[in-house]
This record gives structure tokens, sequence and C-alpha cells, in this order.
């Protein structure tokens, strides 16, 4: 998958704003559930993963394609997904950060990287907004920070 390229339409992905909102909720999940499994010695790809989880958890059907779909595109994608974000990190260690706070930032990157049909600006703000509610005290400034540089490391390419 090249840079900012999308793979199904997003007409088929229930592309109404709170149902990608609801949907970047799943895909933490299922990355949280993938670094889990991963760490445990059970390595999965994301796609199987987010399988799993359509088939034991209730994740409405017009939410699944856009979680596959960044799921998809982070496994392809992960190795420059994990550098870009290693190169926006000021004095912080990718593997060193909350299990959550990676995660949040891994969907992010994925779609600004990725993704030409979200802007990069509502990847940021959806970003922060998970790290508030799922993350620690500060991990939504940090998210912020992290995301920002990235953001401004792309402009500048």
């Amino acid at each position: 998958m090249t840079p900012r390229q999308g793979g199904e339409s997003p007409a088929d992905e229930g592309s109404a704003p709170v149902d990608r909102s609801r949907a970047r909720a799943w895909i933490l999940q299922v990355l949280y559930r993938w670094e889990s499994d991963e760490k445990g010695g059970n390595p999965q790809p994301i796609t199987q993963v987010a399988e799993e989880t359509f088939a034991t958890r209730v994740v409405a059907r017009r939410r699944q394609p856009y979680v596959l779909r960044v799921a998809r595109a982070l496994q392809d994608n992960f190795d420059e997904v994990d550098g870009r974000l290693r190169d926006s990190l000021d004095n912080w260690r990718l593997e060193r950060l909350s299990s959550i706070d990676r995660a949040v930032l891994r969907l992010a990157a994925t779609e600004m990287l990725f993704l030409d049909d979200v802007p990069p600006r509502v990847s940021i703000q959806e970003a922060v907004r998970l790290a508030e509610q799922y993350g620690g005290e500060e991990s939504g400034r940090f998210v912020n920070g992290v995301l920002d540089a990235l953001f401004k490391s792309m402009a500048a390419r």
C-alpha cells in the first residue's frame, strides 16, 4: 500500500463521523489485544485479531470494514508506522510507552500516513480523545505532541 491511499471506498464503511469514532474505539481494543497476544507468545496478524473480535463481541456491521481497513493498513505498513512514530518521539522510546498510548499512536499514524480520505487533523483530534478516555492523566497531551510532530514531518516531505 502506498502512503495516503485507501482500500475500500469510504462509502462502503459507515463513513458517518460517529461510526468512525466508534470504529476507532474498536481498533484500539483490537490493537491492545493484538499486542497482549504477541507479548504472550501468540503472535497473530492484526486482521485476524479483528476478525476474532467481531466473532466474540457485538461490533456493528457498518463499523467492521473501517476497523479491518485500518488493521490491514497497519499490518501492511507496520515497520514504517513505528519508524515514523519513533522519529516523532522526543526523549521517549516507543517500546516504553503504555500499551494504550502506543495503540492510539499507531492507529492515528496509520490514518495520517495511509488513509487519504481521513484528514490528518481529524486523526489527531480523535487520537487525543481516545487517549484522554482510555489512557493516563497526561496521555492526551502526549499523544497530541507526538502526532503534531508527525504531521509537521509529513508536511516537510
